[in-house]
């Protein structure tokens, strides 16, 4: 497994839970073990560049997924490269207390929401959002128990 996860902000946030959900997610989502996957957390005025450019919206935004399309099964003799999430902390803590969730359990939601879409899921419609959400939960469920088990809750 070919993941890299730097912070590029002041924020205090545990890399090595975000490690392990993304690994945790490879194994879930049956991706090849060797697949490459960037994850940067990044500042707000760094995100609104990104958000600008690539969705042509203003403003910042809590989660951006760049897909590579280079994506492998498991089974697969050859890795792919999954692509990269971009993650912005201080849009993610003001977006917390809205969301009823801790910046902990924020990024950790935010992790299962990006992998998501790097993998082709999308909520453009209300049957895409269905879909993808209730996936979401269940995977987020899962990554929840997994962690739990091992004596690592962090939320």
């Amino acid at each position: 497994m070919n993941l890299t996860c730097e912070n590029e902000t002041s924020y205090e946030i545990d890399l090595e839970n975000l490690l392990a959900e993304a690994r945790f997610l490879f194994s879930a989502l049956r991706l090849h073990p060797d697949t490459e996957l960037s994850i940067t957390l990044i500042s707000t005025y760094d995100m609104e560049e990104l958000h600008v450019e690539w969705m042509h919206e203003p403003g910042a935004t809590d989660i951006l997924s760049f897909p590579m399309d280079e994506l492998r099964p498991s089974d697969d003799p050859v890795p792919g490269v999954l692509g990269d999430i971009v993650i912005c902390p201080e849009f993610v803590e003001s977006d917390s207390d809205r969301a009823g969730m801790s910046l902990p359990q924020r990024l950790e939601f935010l992790m299962v929401h990006g992998m998501l879409h790097l993998i082709g899921y999308d909520h453009a419609t209300e049957d895409e959002y269905d879909a993808m959400f209730a996936f979401q939960d269940e995977l987020l469920l899962q990554w929840q128990g997994a962690r739990t088990a091992v004596g690592g809750d962090r939320g």
